[in-house]
């Protein structure tokens, strides 16, 4: 799949975003606009990668810069469902262990207003057969 489709849906207090194609330096703008426009709105968005094919640092990149604008202004910014065979670009730069990240979009819902996650063994990823050690 060429491109990048987003979408969103309210889930009680939080936002989520799903993603559905490749997260790349020709897709960044838009996946950066589509948060800039929706995140203001609510204290808790969680990207819902579990369809993302192809994830590079430029994407990653917006992200960081959102999780950290979202975290200046005390609300969170989740990351959820992440292949890592599709993804592996979070664990190589060792965002997977700093961003709060679940194994699941329900897990991320159900951390809103929590503290943040901690490490991958405290929010669900230890254990996973796709996720490296």
């Amino acid at each position: 799949m060429e491109g990048l489709e987003l979408s969103s849906e309210s889930r009680g207090t939080s936002l989520v975003v799903m993603l559905r194609g490749d997260l790349d330096l020709v897709t960044g703008r838009q996946f950066d606009e589509y948060l800039a426009g929706v995140r203001q709105q609510y204290d808790h968005v969680v990207l819902d990668l579990s369809a993302v094919d192809f994830l590079d640092t430029s994407s990653l990149a917006v992200i960081v810069g959102h999780w950290k604008e979202m975290t200046a202004a005390g609300r969170t910014l989740a990351l959820a469902g992440a292949r890592y065979r599709y993804t592996k670009s979070l664990w190589i730069t060792g965002l997977a262990e700093r961003l709060p990240f679940y194994e699941t979009v329900d897990k991320a819902v159900a951390a809103a207003g929590q503290p943040p996650a901690g490490p991958p063994a405290e929010n669900g990823l230890a254990g996973r057969s796709d996720v490296p050690s």
